[in-house]
């Protein structure tokens, strides 16, 4: 059995920096304390740390993960296993649509209820295309992983026989349980 091995390496937007900075300032303006440091933000850091990030950005999909990198002082590299992907959203917003940029936010399965694992993906260049594509290759990799429903070979014959073997001594033990809390 041969298996796709084609690895998808998105390309981000340049556009994001220019998002990133009216991001930061709009905060900035928003907290009303920090406002007058916008000017500040806009002409020096801002075009700094942009463009660094930028450069950093890093996103790969193969046939069994998506990965993602980012960051400029503290980089976050995660790697998720399509399996795991619950959801892919598309998120448009006001400020984005100016930019022509879009978000793509992959949610997975917490280890706990209600522990659900978020990752964003700001302006990556066919975004729609990435998600399709995150989607199909998610539903392939279940397939792949699922258990297979019916035996056809002396192999599944054995192993079979083996779970047999471990059902009856677990009714045996229930047995003996049972028998031990009646006395």
């Amino acid at each position: 059995m041969t298996t796709e091995t084609t690895v998808l390496r998105s390309t981000f937007n340049p556009l994001v920096r220019r998002y990133m900075i009216a991001y930061v300032a709009w905060i900035l303006l928003m907290t009303i304390i920090f406002s007058p440091l916008i000017v500040i933000w806009l002409l020096g850091p801002g075009q700094w740390w942009a463009s660094h990030y930028y450069r950093r950005l890093k996103c790969e999909l193969d046939d069994r993960f998506l990965n993602f990198r980012k960051g400029i002082l503290f980089q976050v590299e995660k790697t998720i296993p399509l399996e795991n992907i619950q959801d892919v959203t598309f998120i448009e917003g006001p400020l984005l649509r100016q930019f022509n940029l879009s978000i793509i936010r992959i949610e997975t399965a917490g280890q706990s209820p209600g522990q659900a694992h978020n990752m964003q993906l700001v302006g990556i260049v066919d975004a729609h295309l990435l998600r399709a594509e995150i989607l199909r290759r998610r539903e392939l990799a279940r397939r792949q992983v699922a258990p297979i429903a019916v035996s056809t070979g002396v192999g599944d014959e054995r192993h079979l026989d083996a779970l047999i073997a471990i059902r009856e001594r677990l009714d045996e033990i229930a047995t003996l349980l049972h028998a031990r809390d009646r006395k």
